[in-house]
């Protein structure tokens, strides 16, 4: 993490300690849910960060407020009504990009535009399938000019971390009014092999997380973009021999300019008679790190998207 380490002495990495909820079920499914919506009670129904995109966002007038760098949907970007741009690969994104010649694509689109247009009028399924589908094709026009308008001297290493945030980079360097972004990064659930793996895989991150923002900074754009990493849960205080497994309290990052860099919260205890069936119990509410995200970066209202008021630490510079 040496990458990493420069630019937390630099003042801009913030390290929450203990970040988590009561009761944690150490299930990936249910505790990825808990953090993609705030609802630690209940089964959610969207995704806090859909939340931000339609206050960011509330007419609608940019199909790529917020862009998915995956195969699939983040659920934290996931409500109804929010447009989100998913894209696998910025450089061949683009609805049947293989097709040729221009003329066979076009006429092909536009076929696709006719298809979904009539859907809209329907009843409530139909809407969201026929606007789904615009803002697709409309997304994917947008989107498609990033790469061709990108030029750096920033080579980044061939990962999937890199590639991910190379085309980031790519689409906030080209102005599109995409204000926010998603990725992943697995293979941390090291149960066993813990210690090369965890090696190659903080390698990877902290490299790629450098160059973006060697990128960003080469390109006097570093100033607007905060970065926040978690997981689903922190690891289990003792090993099983080779690993750890699901634990509960875990750590969180926050990198940028903009960053008080620093370590928050008082890291939980190690003490056997104070864990919680072995594990660190959480002193920060994962939802009290959203709300500084959202009140002090985005300047947005925090009590409706994270369900409630919680006191922020102040990593945030004002």
């Amino acid at each position: 993490m040496a990458p990493i380490q420069k630019m937390y002495q630099d003042g801009n990495v913030a390290i929450l300690h203990g970040v988590g909820y009561e009761n944690s079920p150490r299930s990936h499914f249910r505790s990825m849910d808990i953090w993609h919506t705030c609802e630690p009670d209940t089964l959610g129904t969207e995704g806090w960060l859909a939340r931000v995109v339609r206050d960011i966002d509330p007419n609608k007038d940019n199909v790529v407020t917020a862009v998915s760098m995956g195969p699939s949907l983040f659920r934290a970007l996931v409500g109804p009504g929010v447009p989100v741009a998913t894209v696998e690969n910025i450089n061949s994104y683009g609805m049947l990009t293989g097709l040729t010649p221009e003329e066979k694509l076009s006429r092909v689109l536009s076929r696709y535009r006719r298809m979904y247009s009539p859907a809209i009028g329907t009843g409530p399924v139909m809407d969201y399938l026929g606007q789904t589908g615009l803002d697709a094709l409309k997304g994917a026009d947008i989107l498609s000019a990033a790469p061709a308008n990108y030029s750096s001297d920033i080579e980044y290493a061939d990962t999937s971390v890199g590639n991910k945030l190379k085309g980031i980079a790519q689409v906030h360097l080209a102005g599109l009014g995409s204000r926010v972004f998603y990725l992943d990064h697995s293979g941390f659930d090291t149960h066993a092999d813990q210690v090369s793996t965890h090696a190659r895989l903080w390698t990877e991150v902290s490299t790629a997380i450098r160059d973006f923002f060697d990128d960003l900074e080469a390109h006097d754009a570093a100033d607007n973009v905060v970065m926040f990493l978690f997981s689903e849960f922190g690891r289990r205080v003792y090993d099983n021999g080779g690993g750890t497994d699901h634990g509960a309290g875990g750590v969180c990052l926050v990198i940028g300019e903009s960053v008080r860099g620093g370590q928050y919260g008082e890291y939980p205890s190690t003490r056997p008679a104070d864990l919680d069936q072995g594990d660190l119990v959480p002193a920060t509410d994962f939802r009290s790190v959203y709300t500084t995200l959202v009140e002090d970066w985005m300047r947005l209202d925090p009590v409706s998207v994270v369900g409630g008021n919680f006191e922020k630490p102040e990593f945030i510079l004002k």
